[in-house]
């Protein structure tokens, strides 16, 4: 039986790896589950699976007198509270350690869990986007499997499974093109939240549906796959594919693209993350082409989503300009989030913020945790202002 920790546990990453764990009864003892401040879920959680460990990492709720009853409520269970307790629930020895949570509040967990882990099962794709380089060092020096879970890069880890990598061409990630693809760039102007939310594919949080319709996420994925594929920018492509069918593919110096296709759930990248190599009987669903009848794609228009231009460029960029690209993107999200700006105003925030952070070009991981907060503080700054 194979120890599983889950950082973020209530979040759409976590709800899905519990169904895994439950999909496949005796495999996986849950060791420990955090999550950030749904303590509703979190209670029913703690009750079914009893994991050794908890952590709530939200600080304001730990006065609340429905955190002190949970607590109270499970005496058998070690509570490490707070972003403190976050990194050492992710420091205790487990044979896998999925890291789903949301944001730059995930990059240090996943960092310390490089020594404790034997596997990381990452769909934190901000620990890739802030430190990349470092966490990738980390990751080899310390001799943890890496596997990621992210649909797009779970099909490109599958599809480049012994491919000579002199013979890739390019990798291309699809993109559904989110809630707001059929939009032009005026109506961009008056969109809500409510609209952008209403994501036509995937059931995720808000943070990251709002990320998709700006394409930002999907440039935050190009840059996860410039780490953990080792290949350059030049040869990550993108590409709008409205059914969500195909989730990434590989193009070969001879012309052939091999495609990696799965119905629309998060379970399947979170089984072959969690049981690599093997190949694990599907309890999930199959896809039915038939009935699917047709496959679309269609380039992405730089006019309507700059997010993604603004990726490339901070990718190339490298240091700190990924911190600092994450961290505005993080306020200015939440921002519109609070109806504070205009769903425009969230790439002409993170813009704002990358013109005028000084870069620097080999930073150490406080170097970039510093960014991230000079980030954070430029982008409500501007936010004030707009």
């Amino acid at each position: 039986m194979k120890g599983l920790i889950i950082l973020g546990s209530t979040g759409s990453i976590g709800v899905s790896a519990l169904r895994v764990v439950d999909a496949f009864p005796g495999r996986f003892e849950v060791r420990a589950l955090s999550c950030n401040s749904n303590l509703s879920l979190f209670r029913d959680q703690l009750e079914k699976y009893k994991p050794r460990y908890a952590s709530v990492s939200s600080e304001s709720v730990h006065e609340s007198d429905e955190y002190r009853l949970l607590v109270k409520s499970f005496p058998g269970i070690e509570f490490l509270p707070g972003s403190a307790g976050l990194y050492d629930l992710a420091s205790i020895d487990c044979d896998i350690l999925l890291s789903a949570i949301v944001g730059g509040a995930g990059c240090a967990p996943a960092m310390a869990a490089t020594k404790h882990a034997k596997r990381i099962a990452l769909a934190n794709k901000e620990t890739l986007v802030m430190a990349g380089d470092l966490f990738m060092k980390e990751v080899s020096d310390n001799r943890c499997e890496l596997i990621p879970v992210d649909s797009e890069h779970s099909a490109l880890f599958a599809l480049l499974d012994g491919k000579n990598r002199e013979d890739i061409l390019r990798l291309i990630v699809t993109a559904s093109g989110g809630s707001l693809r059929d939009k032009s760039a005026s109506e961009l102007t008056q969109v809500t939240p409510e609209e952008a939310l209403a994501h036509p594919t995937w059931n995720m949080g808000a943070k990251i549906t709002i990320d998709s319709a700006t394409l930002m996420n999907k440039g935050f994925e190009v840059i996860e796959a410039h780490h953990l594929f080792s290949l350059p920018y030049e040869q990550i492509d993108v590409i709008v594919h409205p059914e969500s069918i195909i989730h990434s593919m590989v193009e070969t110096r001879e012309g052939s693209i091999y495609a990696h296709m799965s119905v629309t759930d998060m379970a399947f990248p979170i089984t072959n993350a969690l049981t690599y190599p093997e190949k694990c009987e599907n309890p999930f669903g199959r896809l039915d082409l038939a009935h699917i009848g047709k496959l679309t794609f269609r380039e992405y228009d730089p006019v309507r989503f700059p997010a993604l231009a603004l990726c490339y460029a901070a990718g190339r960029a490298g240091g700190t300009a990924n911190a600092v690209l994450n961290a505005a993107n993080e306020i200015a999200v939440a921002a519109f989030l609070d109806r504070r700006i205009g769903y425009v105003d969230i790439v002409r925030v993170v813009s704002d913020a990358l013109a005028k952070h000084q870069i620097q070009s080999a930073p150490a991981l406080e170097d970039i945790f510093e960014a991230d907060s000079w980030a954070r503080a430029q982008a409500t700054s501007m936010i004030r202002g707009l």
